[in-house]
């Protein structure tokens, strides 16, 4: 028994390194000058970490760290809050076309996003908000795999007969949603919202197309603009690239047991 277990942890120690190890070759590689990392595979930590840091820090990226600290959260906000109202009323609302809309939602999921940018693009510019973070928030509105991921997780985990309890003690229905439903989401809030923030923090292509001020680039906008014309530094873009994985990190050291439970919670009838 002791033997087996030995080699379970050990087995699973393996994994962990094989998996931690280009997050480590990443913070290794962005120690180094940048045409240092055609020479050799770097293993060993090097002595240009400070003059890489020094890069990254004059092209502005403490303020694409915040743009896109702010962004995400603001993002992350409107995705859970329409996410949550609307998948509430389809888990317990009936009203007239509501499986035929339910179904258009889901159908928008199976269409690439990328073919709609063209149109999004062009009805920013017709509202006068580009070059703002307008658009990256403003994308959440329309998130169709919260809305049914929502909706799945209020009909199998919010009891429909607590729901109508409140009704007959004469709670109204947004104090319904606030007070009684929200509880019940909790699990899934923390999963769409940690799921949401990391897609809005990896963001490229939304902010390339809708953005060409620097003073407004988030972090992959950032990173992206740290090579130039005439050389690119490879050494500090992977720099940036760790450095702005850390909040994602932290995320889910943090958020890992009720990423699990969200996940999970919807498809137990409870």
């Amino acid at each position: 028994m002791r033997a087996k277990k030995f080699f379970t942890v050990l087995l699973l120690s393996l994994i962990a390194i094989a998996f931690l190890f280009p997050f480590y070759m990443m913070i290794v590689m962005g120690t180094y000058y940048s045409e240092d990392l055609f020479k050799q595979l770097p293993i060993l930590p090097s002595g240009y970490l400070l003059e890489n840091l020094q890069t990254i820090m004059s092209a502005s990226f403490l303020r694409n760290y915040w743009n896109s600290f702010y962004v995400a959260v603001l993002f992350t906000l409107v995705t859970v809050g329409v996410a949550s109202i609307t998948g509430f009323a389809f888990a317990k609302y009936e009203f007239k076309g509501k499986n035929a809309l339910y179904g258009f939602i889901l159908l928008t999921m199976m269409i690439p996003g990328h073919l709609g940018l063209i149109a999004y693009v062009m009805e920013m510019k017709w509202f006068h908000l580009n070059n703002t973070h307008a658009p990256l928030i403003l994308a959440g509105l329309n998130n169709a795999f919260g809305v049914f991921f929502m909706t799945q997780f209020i009909r199998s985990s919010v009891p429909t007969e607590v729901i109508e309890s409140a009704r007959i003690d004469g709670c109204s229905e947004p104090a319904i949603l606030t007070r009684i439903v929200i509880p019940f989401l909790m699990p899934a809030i923390s999963t769409l919202g940690l799921i949401s923030f990391l897609g809005s923090w990896n963001g490229y292509l939304l902010p390339l197309v809708t953005i060409n001020k620097p003073e407004l680039y988030t972090l992959p906008l950032g990173i992206a603009n740290l090579s130039t014309v005439f050389r690119t530094n490879y050494s500090a873009s992977i720099l940036g690239l760790t450095l702005g994985t850390l909040p994602l990190i932290i995320l889910f050291l943090f958020g890992s047991k009720t990423l699990v439970r969200g996940l999970t919670g919807g498809a137990v009838k409870g």
